[in-house]
């Protein structure tokens, strides 16, 4: 398969923390995820890569998943997946996390007539 057949894959645009590790490399190093798809991902972080390095990402919901850097641009790469993921997995929260920010949700009053205080 060469490079524009890979195009054809569909990409979900999402913001996701991940951690990266890179063959070789002691340390991990925490990235974004931009785009993800069954094949692959985009991410972005400081973590010095060059292409054709392997490397494990670990994806939310997912776990460790290895694959290769397909091609680096500042500090943006693409990671190739050694085997097909199910991204919409990485969508969901983990069980024990608040499924939105306090400050999003609405309050219920406890009681008839209870007013929200600001």
């Amino acid at each position: 398969m060469d490079g524009s057949e890979n195009r054809q894959i569909a990409r979900d645009s999402l913001f996701l923390m991940a951690e990266l590790r890179v063959e070789g490399a002691a340390s991990e190093h925490r990235i974004k995820v931009r785009n993800l798809s069954e094949g692959g991902m985009m991410g972005e972080g400081d973590a010095r890569v060059l292409r054709g390095d392997l490397v494990e990402v670990n994806l939310r919901s997912i776990g460790w998943v290895k694959g290769s850097v397909a091609w680096v641009q500042e500090s943006r790469f693409g990671v190739a997946f050694l085997e097909p993921i199910d991204p919409r997995l990485a969508r969901i929260k983990p069980s024990g996390e608040d499924p939105a920010p306090r400050f999003t949700r609405n309050h219920q009053p406890t009681t008839p007539g209870e007013v929200r205080k600001i």
